[in-house]
């Protein structure tokens, strides 16, 4: 008796058409499309960074205006601040006072405690350092628009009100 079924060879066997189809290569994603994920978490935690890279340069310049010498601003910063107030405060007893303000400013932009306090301080502080630009004219300008190295050392002080700017109106937002 022969049978009417057929065997294939393996080689016969039709192809499966259940198959999923071969992976088609993807299309290459811009640089700007595989950073957006990234761009949006740093986004979100961008205030933070701010503050505490923030808080650490206040820190730093603060404790150093803490020894005599070590400041490079520090006749600078002590003159401003004898103008400001007329020379009834000491220059030494400025330097203290800077030293702690800006020590406790630091420290709260660090720990994100009293911070819109800290903010409040900052941005007062921050009027009287501009304000030395025009009370120590000739220690700050060269000329009209050529500024020192302490006018520069003030000058570049407008990047830390622009990131501080945007650290308040985090706090500030509900």
């Amino acid at each position: 008796m022969t049978s009417t079924s057929h065997r294939h060879h393996p080689a016969e066997i039709p192809a499966a058409t259940d198959r999923a189809p071969a992976p088609q290569p993807r299309p290459r994603q811009s640089l700007r499309s595989r950073l957006a994920p990234h761009a949006h978490r740093y986004t979100r935690i961008s205030p933070a960074v701010l503050r505490v890279c923030i808080g650490l340069v206040f820190c730093w310049f603060g404790v150093l205006k803490l020894f005599p010498g070590a400041s490079a601003a520090e006749g600078f910063a002590t003159g401003a601040m004898t103008e400001l107030t007329l020379g009834f405060i000491p220059a030494p007893v400025c330097l203290l006072l800077l030293a702690a303000l800006e020590t406790g400013i630091g420290l709260a932009l660090l720990t994100g405690f009293l911070l819109r306090w800290a903010l409040a301080a900052f941005f007062l502080h921050m009027a009287g350092v501009f304000l030395s630009l025009l009370v120590l004219p000739d220690a700050a300008w060269h000329t009209a628009a050529v500024p020192t190295l302490e006018g520069q050392y003030v000058i570049k002080n407008i990047v830390l009100v622009a990131a501080c700017l945007h650290i308040a109106a985090d706090e500030l937002t509900p």
